[in-house]
């Protein structure tokens, strides 16, 4: 693909940025919002780089219009963001917080009068902490509260929102957050992990239920994180190392909402500490749906770990590394697409997160000039463009992230963002990037002969893209 002369992208595909609550809005103890499992793990001390907590983020929550200026500056079609439950619900179950909806009624309206498509996630890791202390994702009875929470927040604004995810990359939350104690809510074990990640799946299966009764035209999926995994060599235990991890990150979650099963080589790994599956379990978490979120950013290339443990990732000496430590590997993103058709009926794709943590630093003129940032998108959206071209039904991408923001256990030390944010005085200074994506959408439209993404209404009123 030459992003220049020509592209394979339809003329209705969306182009978008993405973000999320606990990232960017602040604001965590105003207008009645309730405590996160995020605040109380930032809070505790060791659990994030330098102390550093969501309290503030971004400012989203008061400098929103400015941000959808931004966005309306660059030409996205679609804007992907997250509810915070806490803040709709400050206990988790029970009273709503009118003021919290009211916020999220306010940022949708601005986003269609501006053109913007709103894609809205139900759950971005901002579990309530009064949930959490009733067991969280591990009990049973978080899907009953989870269908509580989608019911208030699917009345409100389902009259609006076209576009719903359920969750976002629940292996993050089932095994960062339950099985290795790396986020919140810093819980270290495998049989918590799973209880939670099968529950996430119920959840997701009585969510989409619910916002098809409330949003009927709605488009309504779910995101996954997924990745190319790779061997590290063509010895035995190397290749049952890496089919294990492609069980645990990819098949478990794909397998049980694709298949209605859970891949049986990990039922069998897992034994004993698998989750009791209830009858209809299964039916739920594999509803079908009329999209997946496919979150990418790099690849796995996986060995076998030491006396038989746990396999480990292998670094490639001769590949480029962001500042996360992911190896740059855009052959990945176009991998996890094929095989998603090859090995899946898959309904159409979006790919809902996609980018890349720099060390950046301003200019003497104030400007930041990401020219790796850069690279990485072009080469990814141009591995994108070639899934396309194999017939892969991908609907649309997101740049991950609008913003500088709040990198969970890493703070405010990786900047994802194609916007700069200088957080002592959050200001905003659009990178090289942001102005590279800008040219790449214009450039996109006018080969389609259109000005625009015509899927995409950019007049206010309610639009599909699908």
């Amino acid at each position: 693909m030459s992003s220049v002369s020509k592209s394979p992208f339809p003329a209705d595909f969306a182009w978008g940025v993405a973000t999320a609550a606990y990232q960017i809005e602040g604001a965590v103890d105003e207008d009645g919002r309730g405590e996160s499992i995020w605040d109380r793990f930032a809070a505790t001390p060791g659990k994030v780089r330098s102390g550093d907590t969501g309290a503030v983020a971004c400012d989203f929550y008061h400098r929103f219009d400015a941000d959808i200026e931004l966005m309306r500056n660059l030409g996205v079609d679609a804007f992907r963001f997250s509810i915070a439950w806490p803040r709709v619900q400050p206990d988790g179950t029970g009273r709503i917080n009118g003021a919290g909806l009211d916020f999220y009624d306010r940022l949708v309206d601005a986003l269609l009068e501006n053109g913007i498509t709103p894609f809205a996630t139900l759950y971005h890791w901002d579990l309530p902490q009064r949930l959490e202390e009733r067991g969280g994702w591990p009990s049973r009875d978080i899907v009953d509260a989870f269908a509580e929470y989608t019911e208030a927040v699917a009345e409100r604004l389902g009259d609006r929102v076209g576009h719903w995810i359920t969750h976002n990359e629940p292996w993050v939350v089932a095994w960062l957050g339950y099985g290795w104690g790396m986020h919140a809510p810093g819980r270290t074990s495998e049989r918590d992990a799973l209880a939670a990640a099968h529950h996430l799946l119920v959840g997701h299966g009585r969510a989409v239920e619910i916002l098809r009764r409330r949003s009927p035209e709605a488009k309504v999926g779910i995101t996954l994180n997924l990745y190319d995994v790779y061997p590290a060599s063509d010895a035995p235990e190397d290749v049952l190392a890496a089919r294990y991890a492609d069980g645990l990150h990819n098949r478990w979650f794909l397998d049980a909402i694709l298949r209605g099963e859970y891949p049986l080589d990990m039922i069998e790994s897992f034994g004993d500490a698998v989750p009791a599956v209830a009858e209809g379990d299964m039916e739920a978490a594999s509803v079908p749906v009329d999209f997946i979120g496919v979150n990418y950013y790099s690849r796995h290339v996986i060995g076998a770990g030491r006396d038989g443990g746990r396999p480990v990732l292998v670094r490639n000496p001769e590949s480029e590394y962001t500042d996360m430590g992911w190896e740059i590997y855009p052959e990945g993103l176009f991998r996890v697409l094929t095989r998603l058709r090859d090995d899946y009926a898959i309904p159409p794709v979006y790919i809902t997160e996609n980018g890349s943590a720099f060390s950046d630093v301003r200019r003497h003129d104030g400007s930041v000039d990401d020219l790796e940032r850069l690279a990485y998108l072009e080469s990814h959206i141009d591995a994108l463009g070639r899934a396309v071209e194999e017939g892969v039904p991908v609907k649309g991408y997101f740049v991950w992230s609008l913003l500088d923001n709040f990198e969970w256990a890493h703070g405010y030390s990786k900047r994802f963002g194609i916007v700069y944010v200088d957080y002592p005085t959050l200001e905003r200074v659009p990178k090289a990037s942001y102005s590279w994506y800008r040219s790449f959408i214009q450039r996109d439209r006018e080969r389609a002969g259109t000005g625009m993404a015509t899927g995409l209404t950019r007049s206010g009123t309610r639009s599909r893209t699908d």
